[in-house]
C-alpha cells in the first residue's frame, strides 16, 4: 500500500469514527431521485420498487454517503451510481465503497463540472440526480477544517483542500470594501461594513476562534439563539468556495443531462440557495422567462420540468438532528421536450 492509500484508508476510518454525520431528508430525497415522488408528507422509508431499479444515477455532493448507500440497496445489479464531491475526506469514504460495489464510480470535483466528467465515463445522459447542498456535519465539526466558529483551527474553510486559496489567505489580501460586499451579497450581513472594518483591523488570520469573537464584538446587535459569527461565516465560505456560481452551473447542465422522466431532487440549507433552485425550477416548468416578461403576447417557451414540489423535515426528524431544521427538499421530473441548446432558448 502506497503512503497516498493508507493515507486515505486513514482519512476514511476517521471520517467514520470521529464525526457524526445525520443525513438530511433521507427517505424522501431516495424516494424521489428514483421516481417515487414523495408527497408533503414525510415518508418514513423508501417506498418499496417493484423489484430493482436500473439505471445510471449522480450523488452529486456524496457527503459522507448517506442517500448514496441507501440508494444503492434499490439499484440493480447493472445500475450505476456516480457520485461527486470535493471534499479529499468525502472521496476517501466513497472510494472505500467503491471498492466492494463496481455499481459506483467516483469523481473528485466539484459538480459545476458534472458534463463534462461524465462524459469522460462515456455517459451523456443519466436517470435522476441528487445533491444535499452547502456544508456537511463533519466538516463542520471539525475544528481543522475552518469552517466553525465553534471550534478553534485554521482559518481554510475550502470544500477541497488540495486546490484554492484558504479564507485566511484571502483576508490578508481583500480591501475592506470588498470584504464588505462579500459579507452582504453572500451571509445577507446587515452589518457588513462594521464588520469589515473590525476584520481588517486584525493583526492575523490564523484563528478561527479569534476571527469569530472580532466578529461577534464588532456586531451591534445578536440574533436570540444564533452566534452572531454565523452569517459571516457562512458568506466567506460561499465565496470562497464559489458554491452559489457551482450551484447556477449544476443546475443548468441537469437540462441536458438528465434523460426523459429523470428525476432532480435538490436539498438546500439557506435562502441564497433555495431561492436559486426554486426561481429554475419555476422558468423551466412554467416556460416564463425573464425576456417574455414585458411582452404583450409572450411566446410559447418549452417545459423542461413538471411542476416541482417543495418538501420540509418532519417533526420527527428535526427533534432528533437540529441541523435539518432549516433544509428544504425541491423536486421536479424531466419532461420529454429536448433540450435545445441554441441561443435563442436557452434562459439562465
Amino acid at each position: 500500500m502506497t503512503d497516498a492509500q493508507s493515507s486515505a484508508t486513514q482519512t476514511a476510518s476517521l471520517a467514520k469514527s470521529d464525526f457524526s454525520h445525520e443525513t438530511v431528508l433521507l427517505y424522501e430525497t431516495v424516494d424521489a431521485v428514483l421516481g417515487k415522488t414523495p408527497t408533503k408528507k414525510q415518508s418514513k422509508k423508501v417506498t418499496e420498487p417493484q423489484g430493482k431499479v436500473s439505471g445510471i444515477f449522480v450523488d452529486a455532493t456524496f457527503g459522507r454517503g448517506g442517500h448514496s448507500k441507501l440508494l444503492l440497496e434499490s439499484l440493480s445489479e447493472d445500475g450505476q451510481l456516480f457520485v461527486f464531491d470535493k471534499d479529499p475526506e468525502a472521496i476517501a469514504v466513497a472510494e472505500e465503497i467503491a471498492k466492494s460495489d463496481n455499481r459506483v464510480t467516483v469523481v473528485h470535483d466539484s459538480f459545476a463540472n458534472i458534463t463534462h466528467c461524465l462524459q469522460q465515463h462515456g455517459v451523456s445522459q443519466v436517470n435522476g440526480i441528487m445533491a444535499d447542498l452547502g456544508v456537511s456535519s463533519p466538516q463542520l465539526d471539525d475544528g481543522s477544517r475552518g469552517f466553525s466558529f465553534m471550534r478553534d483551527g485554521a482559518i481554510d474553510m475550502r470544500m477541497d483542500t488540495s486546490r484554492g486559496q484558504s479564507v485566511g489567505e484571502w483576508l490578508q489580501t481583500v480591501d475592506e470594501e470588498d470584504l464588505a460586499n462579500v459579507l452582504f451579497d453572500f451571509g445577507e450581513e446587515r452589518h457588513s461594513r462594521r464588520i469589515a472594518r473590525a476584520i481588517k483591523q486584525m493583526e492575523s488570520y490564523t484563528s478561527t476562534l479569534e476571527l469569530a469573537e472580532v466578529i461577534k464584538q464588532a456586531h451591534p446587535k445578536w440574533q436570540k439563539g444564533k452566534h452572531p459569527a454565523t452569517q459571516s461565516f457562512q458568506a466567506m465560505r460561499i465565496f470562497i468556495n464559489n458554491e452559489l456560481g457551482d450551484i447556477d452551473s449544476f443546475l443548468e447542465q441537469s437540462l441536458s443531462l438528465l434523460a426523459p422522466e429523470g428525476h432532480l431532487a435538490v436539498i438546500s440549507f439557506h435562502s441564497l440557495e433555495d431561492r436559486r433552485i426554486k426561481q429554475f425550477l419555476q422558468r423551466h416548468s412554467r416556460g416564463q422567462y425573464p425576456e417574455d416578461e414585458n411582452l404583450p403576447m409572450p411566446p410559447v417557451r418549452p417545459r423542461y420540468f413538471s411542476k416541482p414540489i417543495r418538501i420540509a423535515p418532519s417533526k420527527a426528524e428535526v427533534s432528533v438532528n437540529n441541523r435539518s431544521r432549516s433544509a428544504w427538499l425541491r423536486v421536479a421530473t424531466r419532461t420529454d421536450t429536448p433540450y435545445n441548446t441554441e441561443p435563442s432558448e436557452l434562459h439562465s
